[in-house]
């Protein structure tokens, strides 16, 4: 499972829309409807949410919104509470490491693609801080 830190219009069309089901999983996982993927590691950060479906719910929304910004459309009704949520944290260092993650992704997959990458850029839900990469991350 990758919930990307990055903005979901920096992924390429295979990224995008598996962020999309992952994080619909992720969804599923914290609203209480699955068993499996309950210890995912990056499921910590929306559990320390004061209302961690609110909060996913909200990181769904912004993934949607990206899609439809390429002519995609995500079936918004999938959303159990789309938001708004508090704004959450991502460190620069997370975010340099997701960065360098899709950059390889992409290089392989859709190089094309990178052009359009050219900074990392958080997703809208995130306010980026100093530090390391997260304590949840397995590089």
């Amino acid at each position: 499972m990758r919930i990307w830190s990055l903005h979901p219009g920096l992924l390429d069309r295979p990224g995008l829309t598996a962020c999309w089901r992952e994080a619909l999983l992720a969804q599923a996982v914290l609203a209480g409807r699955t068993r499996g993927y309950t210890r995912h590691p990056q499921l910590q950060r929306f559990r320390e949410q004061p209302d961690p479906v609110v909060a996913i719910g909200a990181y769904l929304a912004g993934v949607a919104d990206a899609a439809e910004a390429r002519g995609y459309r995500f079936d918004r009704s999938r959303i159990d509470m789309p938001g708004p949520a508090p704004r959450m944290t991502v460190t620069e260092g997370q975010l340099e490491f997701e960065w360098a993650h899709l950059r390889a992704k992409l290089a392989k997959r859709t190089p094309e693609r990178l052009r359009y990458a050219r900074r990392p850029v958080p997703h809208p839900l995130f306010t980026v801080e100093p530090g390391p990469v997260a304590e949840w991350e397995r590089p």
